[in-house]
């Protein structure tokens, strides 16, 4: 397997694709960086999240998230340990690629495929079997299930504020009102700005940032009851048909799921 390669080690390879593996421990970060090379960084285990500009994204077991090239971009480990495998792709390699990050939920087909691209060497035989397999990863990549996984974060002013300190200790209660009277806006005002800033409503925002602060301690194993009463919610079973509603599936049958190369199916 190529693993723990430098970005610089591969660039120049000519190859339309490059499969790469990397592991991490518990709380790893890299640096916001770019690449030429557009890049598929795929979660085999643990949950990553994953930074830019634009927001946040977080990635579970078995789901990886697409970049595209140039894009500056962060990552950081969540969880007891982060497996990962990277596809970096050339521009131009494939009509039809996502120009926007995005999480896609990996398929039974492409994790198979993913895996055997990291035990090829970095130049494989374009016209041979390496060639073949990375044809299809490309051909796959671009009809891969798009997960509602992103954070978006207004751009800046008190709104974007507000919204990158409620992301660090959300509440499942707070209401358009609480967040009027802090920003001193009308109901009206603040709706149309809010889903202007992030494309969503302050409901489904509010939803998705609570699943973002539980999702790494679900990952570490932490028990469901645990995390819903800290997070804020009333009980676990509504903390758990947030989750479900977002998701697919309650907590607990998710994440034995996707042990056992199952994927629920998630709401956009």
């Amino acid at each position: 397997m190529v693993r723990n390669v430098r970005a610089a080690e591969f660039e120049t390879v000519p190859r339309a694709v490059v499969a790469v593996g990397n592991d991490y421990s518990a709380g790893f970060e890299v640096a916001p960086h770019k690449h030429r090379r557009g890049q598929l960084l795929y979660a085999t285990c643990g949950v990553m999240l994953v930074g830019t500009a634009a927001g946040t994204w977080l990635v579970p077991p078995d789901q990886a998230v697409w970049i595209p090239p140039w894009t500056v971009h962060s990552m950081r480990s969540t969880g007891a340990r982060l497996g990962t495998r990277n596809l970096f792709i050339e521009p131009g390699a494939i009509d039809g690629l996502p120009e926007d990050c995005r999480v896609v939920r990996i398929t039974p087909l492409m994790r198979a495929l993913v895996l055997e691209a990291v035990d090829l060497p970095l130049e494989y035989e374009a016209d041979g079997r390496g060639g073949l397999i990375m044809n299809l990863l490309l051909h796959e990549l671009r009809s891969l299930p798009v997960q509602p996984m992103n954070l978006p974060m207004p751009a800046s002013g008190l709104l974007a504020d507000l919204c990158h300190e409620f992301a660090l200790a959300p509440d499942p209660h707070a209401t358009i009102d609480d967040w009027c009277g802090r920003l001193a806006m009308s109901r009206r005002s603040f709706t149309r700005a809010f889903r202007t800033e992030t494309g969503l409503s302050f409901a489904q925002w509010r939803q998705r940032a609570c699943l973002f602060a539980a999702m790494p301690r679900l990952g570490r194993g932490e028990a469901v009851t645990s995390v819903a009463l800290d997070l804020g919610y009333d009980s676990v079973a509504a903390f758990t048909t947030m989750f479900r509603r977002l998701l697919g599936d309650a907590p607990s049958r998710y994440f034995r799921q996707v042990a056992d190369g199952h994927w629920p199916a998630a709401q956009a």
